[in-house]
C-alpha cells in the first residue's frame, strides 16, 4: 500500500529522504526515519536527570577558590619556559 502524504512539504521531504538514502519507496524512507527518531528519543536522558548529575558533580568539586589567580595560571600554562 503506497504512502499518501497530504501535506506537500512533508511529501517533498519524504521524497528527498528517499532519494538521499536510496530507499526503495517513500514508505521505507519514512519507516526508517521514524525508527531512528524513536530510538534516539528512547535513548535520551531527560533534562531533569542530566541537571541532577551536573549539580552533583559541582557539589563534589565544591566552591571556587577565591584566591585562585586565573591570569597567573593561564600565563604559566602558555609560557614557553
Amino acid at each position: 500500500m503506497p504512502l499518501f502524504i497530504r501535506d506537500p512539504d512533508v511529501d517533498a521531504m519524504a521524497v528527498e529522504l528517499q532519494q538521499i538514502t536510496n530507499a526503495r519507496s517513500k514508505t521505507e524512507a519514512v519507516r526508517t526515519a521514524l525508527r531512528h527518531e524513536i530510538e534516539r528519543n528512547r535513548g535520551s536522558v531527560p533534562l531533569r536527570e542530566r541537571l541532577a548529575k551536573v549539580k552533583e558533580m559541582a557539589r563534589r568539586i565544591g566552591p571556587a577558590n577565591p584566591d585562585f589567580d586565573m591570569k597567573k595560571f593561564t600565563d604559566q600554562m602558555w609560557s614557553d619556559d
